[in-house]
């Protein structure tokens, strides 16, 4: 599958890589400073609550480093697997952002589901 606009495909990549990068923090977040000053303001909550949901905290963790290793192996992979990774896996980070704005916060929807709609865009626009 040929590439016909590269210079769309650059910002296709860049911008799937920086949603990546995202969920790679969200992981960090989430498996390994939930407990933490930083996780607690970041997330807004208090001590006893961080410590009762650090288990669940980490399986979130967990799940988000499976989108960034999806989206990162779409960059990898290239062609028509790396295309089809990266619709599936932007795809899903959209709804999970959605299924987050809708459920717990606003801000997931700009921190999540728009840096991934316009990845999304400029892949679909770069084939």
């Amino acid at each position: 599958m040929a590439v016909r606009y590269p210079s769309v495909q650059l910002a296709a990549d860049v911008l799937t890589a920086l949603v990546a990068a995202i969920h790679l923090y969200i992981v960090v977040l989430e498996m390994f400073l939930w407990n933490t000053p930083r996780g607690r303001a970041t997330f807004g909550t208090t001590p006893e609550f961080a410590a009762e949901s650090k288990v669940l905290a980490a399986n979130q963790g967990l799940y988000n480093g499976f989108l960034a290793a999806g989206l990162i192996f779409a960059l990898i992979a290239r062609g028509t697997t790396g295309f089809a990774f990266a619709v599936f896996f932007l795809i899903c980070v959209i709804v999970a952002g959605l299924y987050g704005a809708a459920t717990v916060s606003r801000r997931i929807l700009v921190v999540q589901s728009v840096p991934a709609a316009i990845a999304l865009l400029l892949v679909l626009l770069a084939r």
